[in-house]
């Protein structure tokens, strides 16, 4: 995997954003989401108290709370219409380009299900939102 360098800046999606440095190829793992790892249960107590949350559950009763020890990929907004995915594989959390990323581009992926439920309006702006996370 090559080291691609990210920077964290201000996003016009929601609060900061990880925006790429230089350009990313399509289909290329581009790093690992960092932070606790937490039994499941947990995960979901601390995303009852909080409004915007670093936490993504792994599907095999843990989870990372990035918002505890995380890294920079922690800042990787939704969008209805990603550049990117996430992938959980051995444990991790994997981010991968679905196409070129531009340098000055923010990375975003499409989150899927979270313990919003549909009642976060979505900002992304995309031709494709569905105007909710």
């Amino acid at each position: 995997m090559k080291d691609y360098k990210f920077e964290v800046r201000p996003s016009s999606i929601h609060g900061r954003g990880l925006f790429a440095l230089s350009r990313i190829p399509a289909r290329r793992k581009v790093g690992e989401l960092g932070g606790e790892v937490i039994s499941q249960s947990e995960a979901r107590r601390r995303a009852r108290r909080h409004h915007s949350i670093k936490i993504v559950e792994l599907g095999d009763g843990t989870a990372i709370d990035a918002s505890r020890g995380g890294n920079h990929f922690k800042y990787v907004n939704h969008s209805c219409q990603p550049n990117g995915y996430m992938r959980v594989a051995y444990g991790r959390l994997e981010f991968y380009s679905l196409r070129e990323i531009r340098p000055g581009e923010e990375l975003t992926c499409n989150y899927g299900e979270t313990h919003h439920e549909g009642l976060l309006t979505c900002r992304c702006r995309s031709e494709l939102c569905q105007g909710y996370i």
